[in-house]
């Protein structure tokens, strides 16, 4: 047990332990309802390849993106905040990777992309803990700041990328029969996994996110903590957005603009509370891969894009509906 972590009090560790016991519970449910659908669907759909290897594979790849979007989310969760604006990052970050590959290269274009959205994750923190708005109200502002710039980035028109080591890397290539996605995404999923739970910022992260007041007590740096949470958000978006546009060969201003509420619902529904101090990046990947098999289902179903935005819906209403009963039991 590192020192920090002896030294919170005992209201605030019988928390964490609560939490911490409450998310495992719900990580459970979570990999349930994984093999649950995975089997509805397989039974209902194996006329109609559901369960192809080209099939699976094209859930992965959908997956991919949502679950580094995830991974990122769950920081931000897990510290009591939340980051609206990711959507409009993956936009801005895919049209930024795509402008500089073709005259710099691949590395150079994956960089900037990233540090564009580490720059949107700073500006989003400053100011939630600087001018003390709720993050919902400064991402949501962001979100529409960063939509308007992406939009005006090349007039509404998509950059094409012509650099085949940037799209093999981040998105179109494979390592044997494994997709490029699949590997960045269990990578990152890794990172943080272990960041959250092996490291003290990972623990400070859900201190924070738990009782704010008894971290600040305890000398934890919660501003630093909550700006590098949106942080962490904004740059996974970031990288999401270079992925996509791997994927794609191509920036656009609309990437990644309507994936907000499939993030959301991947991470409240892998056991990450809305109300912070619980967090599971491992359960927020696998939301991602059930929200990725939700719509490849649907889809194979002959069901629209708009019975698709339903299903959504109901999960993150079910979700966050269970997250406020534990809330008010806790």
């Amino acid at each position: 047990m590192t020192r920090s972590t002896s030294r919170l009090p005992s209201a605030l560790k019988e928390r964490l332990a609560q939490q911490r016991q409450e998310g495992g519970l719900r990580q459970y449910v979570v990999y349930l309802a994984f093999v649950l659908i995975l089997i509805t669907f397989s039974v209902l759909l194996q006329d109609d390849g559901f369960l192809t290897s080209s099939n699976l594979l094209n859930i992965g790849r959908q997956s991919a993106p949502i679950a580094v979007m995830a991974v990122g989310m769950t920081f931000a969760l897990g510290a009591g905040e939340i980051d609206l604006s990711v959507g409009s990052t993956v936009a801005l970050s895919s049209l930024v990777a795509a402008d500089l590959v073709g005259d710099y290269g691949f590395a150079v274009g994956a960089l900037g992309a990233i540090l564009v959205a580490m720059l949107i994750g700073l500006l989003n923190g400053l100011i939630t803990v600087k001018v003390r708005i709720p993050s919902f109200l400064v991402t949501l502002g962001t979100l529409g700041i960063v939509s308007g710039i992406a939009r005006n980035w090349n007039n509404l028109q998509s950059l094409p990328i012509r650099n085949d080591t940037f799209t093999g890397l981040f998105g179109a290539g494979s390592l044997g029969p494994v997709s490029s996605l699949l590997i960045w995404t269990a990578l990152i999923g890794t990172l943080g996994h272990l960041t959250l739970h092996q490291l003290r910022w990972g623990r400070h992260i859900l201190a924070t996110g738990a009782d704010r007041d008894a971290a600040n007590a305890v000398g934890i740096n919660t501003v630093r903590v909550r700006l590098s949470a949106l942080m962490v958000s904004a740059t996974a978006a970031g990288f999401a957005g270079v992925l996509l546009a791997g994927r794609l060969a191509i920036g656009r201003h609309d990437l990644g603009q309507n994936d907000l509420l499939t993030v959301i619902a991947a991470v409240v529904i892998g056991g990450t509370s809305l109300f912070g101090g619980r967090a599971s990046v491992t359960g927020a990947v696998t939301g991602a891969v059930i929200m990725a098999m939700l719509n490849n289902g649907l889809i194979l179903m002959g069901l629209e894009v708009a019975d698709q935005m339903i299903a959504r819906g109901v999960i993150i209403i079910v979700a966050v509906a269970l997250s406020m009963r534990e809330q008010r039991e806790s």
